[in-house]
């Protein structure tokens, strides 16, 4: 549960965004906080917001995988072995 205090011009303002999203508090307020929380992730790489890269698949990985052949002849045998 979530407890706000808002001023009257602030309650006015939300009262006239529900009245024109025609939708009630709690999913505004989620709606909000999920494109806040969007935005703030868009300053991220793909590799940022994912976590990470995974350690153990580079683990052993040989110095020349940033060649797009080589990346998928290693990702082919990789699958190959774990899904004969």
């Amino acid at each position: 549960m979530l407890s706000v205090r808002l001023d009257e011009e602030t309650e006015q303002q939300l009262a006239d965004i529900l009245a024109h999203e025609q939708t009630d508090k709690s999913e505004l307020i989620r709606r909000l906080i999920s494109e806040r929380w969007l935005a703030l992730q868009a300053g991220k790489t793909l590799v940022e917001r994912r976590g990470g890269h995974p350690e153990h698949l580079l683990q052993d990985a040989p110095t020349d995988l940033s060649e797009r052949s080589k990346r998928k002849k290693a990702i082919a045998e990789y699958l190959h072995k774990r899904h004969p």
